[in-house]
């Protein structure tokens, strides 16, 4: 979920072609630019950097109502597990199981290597863990059990030494059951039950737990997302979170009962989350817009509340003449989440470049990923899938690259090194090159490049 360009704004980087008709168009409220949320994090981080844990105490107390234990142990696990059935905890492990299972494959397909690129000239790459990971599982509007799933439990795959994870804690509750649950079963090391800016710089500066996150992710509100981006640099960051977007790809074979189904149950994220539905089927474009509104009043309030904004100031309709203009429209929106149900879905699994998540055919569901069927559901949001991908087990991975030369190597190396380092004018770099090269071969004499940078 990543902050960037407005969906309006991204629209006119480009034009539309004739064939291409928008039904429904949508048109957010005008929004000024939020600088608020800017200077009370900027405000907030400073004290906590300054004021270490009494500051965090005072934040969660004044912001969340939450004066408990911010470390949680075994006791505090121990009555999460009992507070849920054991229906729920079986579907919680089985999501841990498959997001872990997936995770595993993703590791798997790296690799480490060695190779000699002339004799003597040995270079490599190795696959290093971070030490600390940060873990931030939202709360508010509904418990995200899923996402501690994702963050944790892939973290915990990717051999992070020391996973610390953050949720808000409420007075009467504390940490929700569910979401404590998943992050011991998935490994977390260290909870804190802290939400809010105040979580992320915990995480940060590892207040509480010692050990200061190397990474951080997880989706969150507008202030955890801008404390993110101004952290990012001290700590690594997955995607600086936006409101969830989805889109679905559709012709004339999808059914518009299960269309709708999929776009209204995405919209109830929140009121400024997106949804498109791309299509070269009049009929089937009307029938969805026909059907929206009985589905969304079909909702409980709060998801109803939140679908009914989204559809009417985010969603947008559009018809295309071809299952060309169709990948032309998906990969300008690069959407977060991207269904297809179309015929030839091998097609379109070629053709389709841009987005976080692809989801083929009506048997498959954004809610699927969201919950449990296996890759990652932290992905990007605002155009930004057109040059990343989502959380993966590879962002808690540092590929690095080490090279070993033998003095023959060296020869070989050295004296181009040198020519180079002059050619750009860096003396001190070259001389490193010399250096070695008249210690080596005394009796020798190399072309090493003139200080004119010009090999003269």
């Amino acid at each position: 979920m990543l902050s960037g360009l407005s969906q309006r704004a991204r629209a006119s980087l480009w034009s539309v072609p004739v064939s291409i008709t928008y039904l429904k168009k949508a048109n957010p409220p005008q929004q000024a630019i939020d600088t608020a949320t800017a200077a009370t994090v900027a405000k907030m981080l400073a004290e906590i950097q300054a004021g270490g844990e009494e500051a965090v105490r005072r934040f969660a107390r004044d912001l969340d109502g939450y004066g408990g234990e911010i470390v949680l142990g075994e006791a505090h696990f121990a009555a999460a597990e009992q507070a849920l059935t054991a229906g729920v905890k079986a579907d919680i492990r089985f999501a841990r199981d498959r997001v872990q299972d997936f995770a595993r494959r993703q590791r798997d397909s790296m690799h480490e290597f060695k190779a000699e690129l002339l004799p003597g000239l040995e270079v490599g790459q190795r696959l290093i863990p971070c030490q600390t990971a940060g873990c931030y599982v939202p709360g508010g509007r509904y418990a995200h059990a899923a996402s501690a799933i994702m963050s944790v439990g892939t973290a915990q795959v990717a051999g992070v030494r020391h996973i610390v994870a953050a949720s808000p804690a409420t007075r009467e509750h504390g940490v929700h059951p569910g979401i404590l649950y998943a992050m011991k079963l998935c490994g977390a090391h260290t909870v804190l039950a802290l939400g809010g800016v105040q979580a992320v710089a915990a995480l940060a500066y590892g207040t509480f737990s010692g050990h200061a996150a190397d990474l951080i992710v997880g989706p969150g509100n507008r202030f955890v997302a801008e404390a993110k981006r101004l952290l990012f640099g001290r700590v690594g960051i997955d995607v600086v979170a936006g409101p969830t977007e989805s889109a679905v790809i559709a012709d004339h074979t999808a059914d518009p009962a299960v269309v709708t189904a999929d776009l209204i149950g995405q919209a109830e994220h929140g009121p400024d989350s997106p949804v498109w539905l791309i299509t070269t089927s009049r009929a089937l474009a009307e029938e969805v817009m026909h059907r929206a509104p009985g589905a969304i009043e079909a909702l409980p309030e709060l998801a109803r509340r939140a679908a009914a904004a989204a559809w009417r100031d985010y969603a947008e309709v559009v018809l295309c003449d071809t299952r060309a203009e169709m990948v032309e429209v998906s990969d300008r929106y690069a959407c977060e989440h991207l269904q297809v149900m179309a015929e030839d879905l091998d097609w379109w699994l070629a053709h389709l470049g841009n987005y976080g998540s692809l989801f083929l055919g009506e048997e498959t569901t954004v809610a699927y990923g969201d919950k449990c069927s296996g890759p990652n559901h932290i992905l990007p949001t605002r155009g930004a899938a057109r040059y990343t991908g989502g959380l993966s087990v590879g962002k808690f991975i540092k590929t690095v690259t080490w090279q070993r030369l033998t003095r023959s190597a060296s020869r070989a190396v050295g004296q181009v090194a040198a020519r180079i380092s002059r050619l750009e004018g860096m003396e001190g770099h070259a001389r490193t090159g010399d250096v070695r090269l008249h210690k080596y071969f005394p009796q020798d004499r190399f072309d090493l490049g003139t200080l004119d940078g010009h090999g003269r």
